[in-house]
């Protein structure tokens, strides 16, 4: 058990600050520039020190001050434990930027699902940093930079990485409910004549969708090709034209009613989103602490 300090015995703390500067200085005028207080202050300080330990820390020097025989001895222990309590103090500060979580993800993802849900995670972890990059490409994972990714995969990862699944990556059709003139849900014939927002990054949606339903058209004659999802359903919200997303990024403006289903029908698509992450660091504390919150809030919100 370790021994009890008596902290009665310590000298008035408040005067140590004065005290190093004053002895550094040698001068008590300085000592209270550099504290930003006024030379009576310090005069105090000393004072009050002095009483406190029974000795004279400092004695007259023509328009100046030097240290007594005591003054010094005290002044090198001061600074020396001084200097030990500002090194392990930048110790720990430095280990708090340390709690640092590098997370990769789709610009969608980023934009569309994750971003309104990092409050949650910050109010329970609020000394981790969380720095979010965000990638045009759904199914990349930089693990050299990166130490989480949430990617598409079709199949399954490389042997060396760990997944834990999200949620699908079934298609639906979505559009302002103002670019259907009030008319409702409508055919997936009619659907065609109306502007489609096609992601030329990715793996023909549209007519796997059309395909899906028996359809095989050439969508190409009548969409307006962008580079990100996000940037498709932000269109959509405008009434520009129907996005062809997954659920999980449209599903908050549906229940808003910002969006609609012109024709409701899901397509079902190989693979899913997931975490992933290199197999010899999903226990580290970081990690498993986000990729746990992760998966309670999705199956929560």
């Amino acid at each position: 058990m370790t021994e009890q300090i008596d902290l009665k015995k310590l000298p008035p703390l408040k005067a140590l600050k004065g005290f190093e500067a004053a002895a550094r200085i040698l001068s008590f005028r300085g000592a209270a520039e550099e504290l930003n207080l006024t030379h009576t202050a310090i005069s105090h300080q000393i004072k009050v020190l002095e009483e406190d330990l029974r000795v004279k820390l400092f004695q007259r020097d023509g328009r100046g001050v030097k240290l007594t025989t005591e003054g010094q001895q005290f002044y090198l222990v001061i600074r020396n434990i001084l200097e030990q309590l500002i090194s392990s103090s930048e110790s720990l500060r430095s280990n708090r930027q340390g709690q640092k979580l590098r997370v990769q993800a789709f610009v969608t993802l980023s934009i569309r699902w994750l971003a309104r849900r990092m409050s949650r995670f910050r109010a329970l972890y609020p000394d981790l940093d969380v720095q979010i990059t965000s990638s045009i490409l759904d199914g990349t994972f930089d693990e050299t930079n990166e130490d989480v990714g949430l990617i598409y995969s079709p199949v399954p990862v490389a042997k060396h990485l760990h997944w834990i699944p999200l949620f699908g990556a079934d298609l639906i059709p979505v559009c302002s409910p103002d670019l259907l003139s009030g008319k409702g849900e409508i055919s997936a014939e009619e659907l065609l004549n109306l502007p489609l927002l096609e992601v030329y990054t990715a793996d023909n949606h549209w007519e796997e969708w059309f395909r899906s339903l028996g359809i095989y058209a050439e969508v190409s004659r009548n969409s307006i090709a962008v580079d990100t999802v996000a940037i498709a359903l932000e269109m959509a919200l405008d009434g520009e034209g129907v996005a062809m997303v997954n659920g999980p990024f449209a599903n908050s403006d549906l229940k808003a009613g910002r969006l609609v289903l012109p024709v409701d029908h899901t397509a079902k698509a190989p693979g899913g989103w997931g975490i992933v992450c290199r197999h010899d660091l999903k226990d580290t504390p970081n990690i498993k602490a986000f990729t746990s919150w992760l998966l309670e809030d999705v199956n929560t919100y």
